[in-house]
């Protein structure tokens, strides 16, 4: 059935969502910037890349939730950055009806609880993305890989499983490859460990996941993010699919790098772009978790401190 669904977020993943979804027959609502605007006043939206080319006309394109508040919504898909998570709930609460879901479609730990602390478990579900995409221009966007499937489901059980396999098929059938899955937390710390050993130093040392894993000094570091990455997950109880580091580590150079050998992480496009990142809801997220249980995390700290500097230094350069 066709869904009614608002995208919080028209960066380089909610494009490719909201042209996908309405393509595929959806109706589909954005909310993006005010600068934004005048650049798609058309409302047209297109991706390319390893899914082909796909155009679409999106329903309506908004800054305030105002033209939005007598629609009822069947989705709230939010795609922006971690560190806009707070501002963008509270922004569309208001938009969540008895039968709305969200979908968390963001990199990191704490969208999640933060989402479900405003809405209720039983209107939020939890996505782990694991496709690249780069954003030349609003409103384009360039599919550039993928790794895995997305994978959405309900992490304490709250929506009916049914539900959520008919939204993971709606979506697959619009052409992003989506499925349920029962242990999203799990998967999703699958993609924190992926994220936070390749992201910061790609960014760091401006260069593609294959070479961090080709370089000995590179891959020693990794090494030591995963390690203790695994420290912390086991001291809180949080859910993982792998039993040691040596049996995520085995997955993580022979699956998981290989497809996406030749993708710069979207943290070192941000700081070209002299954009804030998102360290805090990867590697600095680690570091407050180690903190609240004792554990001393040097490597994740030492590489949280560095992208701080990273993000100040570019945000000074000029133009």
């Amino acid at each position: 059935m066709p869904y009614t669904i608002l995208i919080t977020g028209l960066g380089a993943l909610g494009t490719v969502f909201a042209t996908m979804l309405k393509k595929a027959g959806h109706t589909v609502h954005a909310l993006t910037r005010e600068k934004y605007i005048p650049v798609l006043a058309d409302r047209r939206t297109r991706v390319t890349g390893i899914w082909g080319g796909h155009e679409a006309t999106l329903d309506g394109l908004h800054v305030s939730i105002d033209p939005l508040k007598n629609i009822p919504l069947d989705l709230i898909i939010l795609t922006v950055k971690s560190y806009d998570t707070a501002a963008a709930i509270e922004q569309v609460k208001p938009l969540v009806g008895k039968d709305t879901l969200v979908i968390v479609a963001q990199n990191g730990y704490g969208n999640y609880e933060t989402v479900a602390a405003a809405v209720g478990k039983e209107h939020t579900l939890l996505a782990r993305i694991i496709f690249g995409v780069k954003l030349p221009a609003p409103g384009r966007a360039e599919v550039t890989v993928i790794a895995d499937d997305v994978r959405i489901g309900q992490p304490h059980n709250a929506v009916d499983p049914d539900r959520i396999k008919a939204i993971a098929r709606a979506i697959s059938s619009a052409g992003i490859p989506t499925a349920y899955a029962e242990n999203v937390a799990a998967i999703l710390w699958d993609k924190i460990l992926y994220n936070a050993a390749l992201n910061p130093l790609g960014a760091v040392l401006e260069c593609t996941y294959g070479q961090l894993a080709e370089n000995a000094g590179t891959r020693q570091v990794m090494d030591r993010i995963i390690d203790e990455i695994f420290l912390v997950a086991e001291a809180h109880g949080m859910p993982l699919n792998w039993k040691t580091p040596e049996e995520y580590r085995r997955h993580f150079y022979t699956n998981l790098v290989p497809p996406t050998a030749k993708h710069f992480p979207s943290m070192y496009y941000d700081v070209k772009a002299g954009k804030r990142l998102e360290i805090d809801a990867l590697n600095g997220a680690i570091v407050k978790l180690a903190h609240e249980k004792g554990i001393s995390v040097p490597v994740n700290e030492t590489i949280t401190s560095l992208i701080k500097t990273k993000e100040t230094m570019s945000s000074r350069q000029p133009g």
